[in-house]
């Protein structure tokens, strides 16, 4: 991810998701295993469910009570793929999952989601980008019950993985100069719009973190400011915008991360922020996302002791999740966790452990875990063994699912590439442009 230091602007040379970490260089690839994951097992004729799996009329539903408990597993799982083509081989590939190709690697493991990157070779045109990601919706349609969600960091500005391909919008704290909501609802729904053409339903946008700290190396400019009422405005309003180009939106990173000098793609930063602090200052940004419906919110690798003591990232924080967010602010759409190779989750506990926390603190979506198979095995053993019970494992695969469902990703994806930096969508960005102050 970027860093911004003392105002300067340090382009990091590869950048990760959310948070947007740095890749799958970041830390060495894990060796292939000799046995593939037991997701890639044929799905069991006659799954297991729970009382909350049974089919109740939505696709959604009858797609999860179709899902074996292995399937089930594989969809909170969003991963990276290398490669331009769905079809072509690639090393990286062969390393980590066994397989070469991007759609062997759907195919093997059916993972819910796969996330596109410029560090990873998925970006190099833009009508490679809309067959790319059709390939990968084949395979998943060849593999298994559930449909594959493709989702991207297009965030504008600093993180801007789309950069070469789309047009180019002004970032968040631009917009937030111009004092204007309907600029960011109108880069958000322009954003969307190009994203739809490429064939991606999910963006993971907007940053909803109040830039506090002038020291953040993480955030700055990401953000829309430093007033709780004026960024949560334009979340909203962003929010809004993607919504109306029918693309899935993430806020992100919750509870927060605007007062940190720590980079959590490199350490673990602790915010000392009071309970009252934090809704004061960090909240209303979530809130309002909320109030409008936001798809996902994304986790903070962020330690807050004043609101969980026990010393873990809000990431892996019952307390966090579930208590502030799904309870105090009443959010029961996905839950995403960021990258999860990144350093600031990692210190604690091992990667297998740490998916399975994951999920015990509220998650849904676990992204880009490092060595994917030890973290599938592992949170397949936790629900066979009961830690997780398979009753919490329904209810984040459903979420998912409602997701998929709501943005239109069950149904045929048209990608239409050559719509990509239109005259309106040129138009908006002069607009937002010529308004920063």
């Amino acid at each position: 991810m970027p860093r911004i230091r003392h105002g300067v602007v340090m382009l990091a040379a590869l950048l990760v998701t959310g948070c947007s970490s740095g890749v799958g260089a970041a830390s060495p690839a894990p060796s292939p295993r000799a046995s593939a994951p037991a997701s890639v097992s044929a799905p069991s004729s006659s799954p297991s469910l729970s009382p909350s799996a049974r089919p109740s009329g939505g696709q959604a539903e009858r797609t999860l009570a179709a899902m074996s408990l292995r399937d089930k597993v594989a969809q909170l799982f969003t991963i990276v793929v290398w490669g331009q083509k769905a079809g072509a081989a690639s090393k990286e590939n062969e390393a980590r999952y066994g397989v070469a190709t991007p759609a062997q690697v759907v195919e093997k493991f059916r993972p819910g989601g796969v996330i596109l990157f410029d560090w990873a070779g998925n970006v190099s045109g833009a009508s490679q980008v809309a067959a790319l990601t059709t390939g990968l919706r084949e395979a998943a349609a060849r593999s298994g019950e559930a449909p594959l969600m493709i989702g991207v960091d297009q965030e504008n500005g600093l993180v801007s993985r789309l950069r070469s391909l789309v047009t180019k919008f002004p970032g968040a704290s631009e917009i937030g100069e111009t004092g204007k909501t309907a600029n960011a609802r109108d880069v958000a729904r322009a954003t969307g719009e190009e994203l739809r053409d490429l064939g991606i339903s999910l963006d993971f946008a907007p940053v909803a973190d109040v830039n506090i700290n002038p020291r953040n190396p993480v955030i700055g400019p990401r953000a829309y400011g430093s007033d709780p009422g004026k960024v949560a405005a334009m979340v909203g309003a962003a929010v809004d915008g993607f919504h109306a180009a029918g693309v899935a939106s993430v806020a992100k990173h919750f509870p927060g991360h605007g007062d940190t000098s720590v980079d959590s793609h490199t350490g673990l930063p602790v915010i000392t922020h009071s309970k009252a602090q934090w809704r004061k200052l960090d909240a209303p940004p979530f809130r309002a996302a909320i109030a409008h419906d936001v798809d996902a919110i994304m986790s903070a690798h962020v330690v807050m002791p004043k609101l969980d003591p026990s010393g873990d990232p809000a990431t892996l924080s019952h307390r966090i999740l579930t208590g502030l967010l799904r309870e105090e602010l009443g959010f029961d759409g996905v839950i995403s966790t960021d990258a999860l190779d990144m350093a600031g989750v990692r210190k604690k506990y091992g990667d297998a452990e740490v998916a399975v926390r994951a999920v015990l603190a509220g998650a849904d979506m676990l992204l880009m875990p490092p060595n994917l198979p030890k973290a599938y095995d592992a949170v397949l053993d936790a629900v066979k063994s009961g830690r997780i019970s398979e009753r919490r494992l329904d209810e984040s695969v459903l979420r998912i699912l409602r997701l998929k469902e709501k943005r239109g990703v069950f149904g045929p994806i048209r990608t239409d590439p050559g719509a990509l930096k239109s005259a309106a969508h040129h138009k908006i960005a002069e607009r937002v442009f010529a308004a920063v102050r």
